[in-house]
């Protein structure tokens, strides 16, 4: 029986039922308010089958003491009864009744032949609607028409960037106090996973229906452009609640979090606020508890790493989460990654005692799950992300992106105290110098012109290329190689993101392996498009004046990447499926770059003369990520009266949305401009908080240069066959919109021949 767990497991994590109807970003009036939906146990057996057996329970978590929605006896029978297809559900249903006697009702079941159907009874007649102590509300200063729409020209786009701008209204949220459970573990009252919230918060969608930390970076940088000042104003004000409380920022808001965090961008989101409004009173508050995060970090994620390159020894962070138990929200997921049966070689406690932190690491990272922080990228396959996810070692990474964060932290804390005629600066400035030094130190390679993670276990560098390349150049930090070496080695770094805009339709990728993992190919996530535009953004004018480099004749775009700054081959690249044919477009030479047009590529804007390079980049990412945001908000219903049609039933059958009204994802594929993302540990969700932020900060810096898109045809690709794939092939998804679209990649010649909307 837990073979067959096991098997469902991995196909719930790599199939992705069809857009959620919770958080899902349709139109609505200013004004409205969303419902909070809940969940209906629907177990994959029998009522009368008896459970599945179980394994021996984890350790007991000191930093989780719930009996109920932590580490213990009903936590997992529940679980392994797979009474809802995502395990976040369960530990979201406040109690019905006190905590006391939920257990007493739970006691009889705590056997091993207790059946489905007990079991299901037991949930729904102790547990409440999941998110219930969460209340959606109304926008009670919301501006129709703030001015960044003023730098949007297309109409079209304009209009689109509106529409999103109403989206906020969809995901704000408070804390519904009179649902709130008034005694914890008393015998009268509820219980609740639920950490309440002072201020107005916005979610960031589908199954995130609390706060989330790094989620909110992205959140804020689009209220600062809606003019919802005060809801940024109140998302701070939780954080520094928080940090008060509990002395650092948990990963979101609920008791399952608070042994681990996120990326820590709470002084950069602090910054764009103060930024934005000149509202300098919210430091005095602000700057002690930013200064009490950066202790956490420094006390429990930074250790001392020695080059091997000059000896020299830094105090750099890692992500290390202690933890011995699987994640509560992800129960199920973890106890099959330890305990699945189909892989040879069992794990004994220890050995699952160290996966489960982590995993738990993992979530901290933001990147759940990433061939980045694997001993083997490509365990498994593309098929199964088991054997990869037991070769985690992120406790033993140096992370380029939270090393980077904690640098640009440092530098822009001082600039707010100098800001707030505070003490001096000084202590972060030396702080910052020193993690700049370790970060160009043990992760820059002058001659790949990239950035690595440093791995303690092989004491070297990591060869694994990745988006987290860009985090060292967001946060301000350039090697002296490329300052001096021209304008070649500038191109050099950001070559790669040159390819992927003239290869594949979407755009840039975590990573370029295909391993199953949501952080890998094909998936392309909001915020590292926005950091990309931001490292372009960060390059002095002198490094990015001259023409964009074109490749000889017979060659592809991939030649102008640095030798071995990829660790693959151009022909190990993943493939780019051709509409209207049952394979890839070419994996080398001139043919594989199938979006290069004359000056620009394929949803990448009008080339301007004398436009630099870097200018030439962030012109064609901004319209692709735009196009991709577009197009797939389109192609699940979305529509504008008047200015964009709805599309027919017929199209929008393709992508399961007859009865949809538009969905903005959390990530998107980089081989289609009209898809979610795949793979992962729960379905593609629909909201989508960051991915908002970052349309509406593109409208609002690049608008101008902004072009109406070249959608695909959905009817077209309802009768594309799959294309033949390989290990390195972009592999399809069952996704809602995926299942049915086998493919959306229109080739160059075809995109010219297309009038847009």
């Amino acid at each position: 029986m837990l073979g067959s767990l096991a098997t469902l497991c991995i196909l719930v994590n790599f199939a992705q039922g069809a857009p959620q109807a919770g958080g899902s970003s349709s139109a609505t009036a200013p004004g409205s308010i969303t419902t909070v939906s809940t969940a209906v146990a629907s177990p994959s057996a029998s009522l009368g089958a008896p459970i599945p057996s179980q394994v021996a329970l984890p350790p007991h978590q000191d930093w989780c003491p719930s009996e109920i929605f932590c580490a213990g006896a009903l936590l997992q029978t529940v679980n392994v009864a797979e009474l809802y297809s995502d395990p976040k559900t369960f530990v979201d249903k406040p109690t019905s009744k006190s905590s006391v006697q939920v257990l007493s009702d739970f006691a009889p079941l705590n056997r091993t032949n207790v059946t489905e159907g007990e079991l299901v009874t037991f949930v729904d007649t102790d547990f409440k609607g999941e998110g219930l102590e969460l209340e959606a509300i109304a926008l009670t200063n919301f501006n129709p028409n703030p001015a960044f729409l003023n730098n949007v020209t297309d109409p079209l786009l304009k209009a689109w960037s509106q529409e999103v701008h109403t989206y906020w209204e969809d995901l704000i949220r408070e804390t519904n106090s009179s649902a709130l459970c008034a005694e914890g573990t008393g015998t009268t009252g509820c219980e609740s996973s639920l950490i309440p919230l002072n201020h107005t918060f916005v979610i960031p969608g589908g199954r995130f229906r609390e706060q989330y930390y790094w989620d909110s970076f992205w959140i804020i940088q689009g209220l600062i452009q809606s003019e919802l000042y005060d809801i940024a104003n109140y998302t701070l004000q939780n954080f520094m609640d928080e940090i008060e409380t509990f002395g650092f920022i948990p990963n979101g808001g609920r008791i399952y979090y608070l042994n681990r965090s996120q990326p820590p961008l709470f002084i950069q989101m602090l910054s764009a606020y103060v930024t934005a409004t000149n509202d300098t009173s919210i430091l005095v508050r602000a700057l002690p508890l930013a200064e009490k995060e950066l202790t956490w970090w420094q006390t429990n994620r930074t250790l001392s790493v020695t080059s091997p390159y000059t000896n020299q020894t830094y105090s750099m962070a890692h992500y290390a989460v202690t933890n011995t138990g699987p994640r509560p929200e992800s129960y199920i997921t973890d106890y099959l990654t330890a305990n699945d049966p189909t892989l040879v070689t069992p794990l004994n406690e220890t050995e699952r005692d160290n996966l489960y932190g982590e995993l738990a690491s993992g979530a901290e990272t933001g990147w759940d799950y990433s061939s980045r922080f694997t001993a083997q990228p490509l365990a498994g396959g593309s098929n199964n992300t088991n054997p990869a996810l037991r070769a985690l070692n992120v406790k033993n990474i140096i992370p380029i992106c939270l090393n980077s964060i904690l640098y640009k932290s440092h530098v822009v804390l001082a600039g707010l105290y100098t800001s707030s005629n505070t003490p001096s600066p000084s202590d972060h400035l030396s702080t910052a110098a020193t993690i700049r030094a370790g970060i160009l130190d043990l992760f820059w390679d002058s001659n790949k012109l990239a950035f690595y993670d440093f791995n303690l276990t092989s004491n070297s560098r990591n060869s694994l290329f990745s988006a987290a390349t860009f985090y060292p150049l967001w946060s301000g930090i350039i090697p002296d190689e490329v300052l001096e070496g021209g304008q070649d080695k500038a191109f050099g770094m950001f070559a790669a993101l040159n390819m992927v805009l003239n290869r594949y339709n979407g755009t840039f990728p975590v990573t370029f392996l295909v391993t199953g993992l949501q952080w890998d190919a094909p998936n392309a996530w909001p915020p590292h498009q926005y950091i990309a535009l931001e490292a372009l953004r960060a390059l002095p004018s002198n490094l990015t004046s001259n023409p964009l480099p074109t490749p000889s004749g017979n060659q592809s775009t991939f030649d102008l990447i640095p030798q071995g700054q990829l660790d693959i081959s151009e022909s190990q690249l993943p493939g780019q499926p051709i509409i209207g044919t049952s394979h890839n477009a070419s994996l080398t030479g001139p043919a594989a770059d199938v979006n290069r047009l004359t000056g620009t590529v394929g949803n990448g804007g009008n080339a301007t003369e004398g436009e630099g390079w870097a200018a030439t980049l962030q012109r064609e990412l901004a319209n692709r990520f735009f196009a991709g945001g577009l197009c797939s908000w389109h192609a699940t219903g979305g529509s504008l009266p008047g200015i964009l049609p709805r599309l027919s039933d017929a199209e929008l059958n393709v992508t399961q949305s007859v009865n949809n009204t538009g969905n903005m994802f959390e990530k998107f594929s980089n081989t289609d401009i009209d898809n979610a993302g795949q793979g992962g540990e729960y379905t593609v969700q629909a909201g989508f908080g960051w991915t908002n932020g970052v349309v509406l900060w593109v409208a609002s810096t690049y608008g101008k240069i902004l072009v109406a898109p070249q959608c695909p045809s959905l009817l077209a690709q309802a009768t594309q066959s799959t294309p033949a794939t390989s290990s390195n092939s972009a592999r399809r998804g069952s996704s809602g919109h995926l299942g049915a679209v086998a493919v959306s990649l229109i080739v160059s010649v075809v995109i010219l021949g297309l009038d847009g909307f």
